[in-house]
């Protein structure tokens, strides 16, 4: 019920307005957001690259409106791979389609998501398509295998254990050397659509692990590249200690190497797994968002875990 709440108000325009007014809900999504600009985020990257973590950037926003928005959000995305290369940071780069027009126009996203590939081929960099509700589950897809067949090899693919479909989907891309990240999935979806219990998300995440590292080890176990930006094949998106267990004893016990097995987690979210994941030799990866379009997401990370709606009603009370 809360969960579902959360995720209207992330769509909701009156809230966003109403909230992004309130200063200490910045204070309170700044847990989650590295900043507002992209000396923010780069600077946030510098000490997490200090740390032997890398990165994935995130600039904010999603469904834009008009094709002069998703023009501009291409031209904020391009800025961040200069950026990752004129600062010299291990980071590569994650982009939502919606961003850049995929609710407007399929050519129009099409066209922008081409630049920004060839601009990060351009700079040795690499992108992940990140998936969003179902409703784009499809052309998402699409989009990718049509850059693919245009012959850019640097962008991946994200997939959702929350969804009946994803098996089938995983199984199909992993044909295609698609690198992925595997997550349990964000936003609200029908029960004819998604498993409804979680017991049942947790058991499709564990399947999936184990059918993108039986993929890796059958390719021959690729690993993360020595710049830190090529991911291996199968990168787990996850704070589910037990989930990224299941996939380290795995991966153990068929011999797939560390360095080919990425953890991914979010920025502000389990410091402490973050670190025993490194500590242990696993590539790890830190989800950097930045940019003033952070409300949307902010409310999705609420409506993860009820923890941090507690953390969000402390800051109202210290406002």
């Amino acid at each position: 019920m809360l969960r579902s709440f959360l995720i209207y108000l992330s769509k909701a325009d009156w809230a966003q307005k109403l909230m992004t007014r309130w200063k200490f809900a910045w204070k309170a999504a700044s847990r989650f957001v590295a900043g507002e600009k992209i000396e923010d985020a780069i600077r946030v990257v510098r000490e997490l690259n200090a740390r032997g973590i890398n990165a994935t950037l995130d600039h904010l926003g999603e469904h834009t409106s008009t094709p002069e928005e998703a023009k501009q959000a291409t031209e904020d995305i391009l800025e961040v791979i200069n950026q990752i290369s004129c600062c010299e940071v291990r980071s590569n780069v994650s982009i939502k389609l919606t961003q850049i027009g995929l609710a407007l126009d399929e050519r129009l996203c099409a066209e922008n998501l081409e630049r920004i590939l060839e601009a990060a081929r351009q700079n040795s960099n690499y992108v992940r398509i990140d998936m969003e509700d179902t409703p784009y589950t499809d052309k998402t897809i699409r989009l990718y295998r049509q850059m693919r067949q245009k012959g850019y090899n640097n962008v991946g693919m994200v997939v959702q254990s929350y969804l009946y479909r994803t098996e089938a989907d995983t199984r199909a891309l992993l044909a295609e050397d698609t690198r992925f990240r595997l997550v349990k999935g964000a936003y609200k979806e029908p029960p004819e659509l998604a498993y409804p219990k979680k017991a049942d998300v947790d058991a499709n995440f564990d399947l999936l692990t184990k059918i993108t590292i039986d993929a890796a080890l059958a390719a021959g176990s690729p690993t993360i590249s020595a710049d830190g930006r090529i991911p291996p094949i199968p990168a787990l998106g996850t704070h589910d200690a037990k989930r990224i267990q299941f996939a380290k004893k795995y991966a153990g016990k068929i011999g797939l190497p560390k360095n080919a097995l990425e953890i991914q987690m979010l920025f502000g979210i389990r410091r402490d797994l973050q670190e025993q994941c490194a500590q242990e030799g696993y590539p790890l990866r830190i989800y950097v968002p930045y940019g003033t379009h952070w409300y949307p997401y902010f409310m999705r990370r609420l409506a993860e875990r009820p923890a941090n709606v507690w953390f969000f009603i402390s800051n109202f009370f210290r406002k």
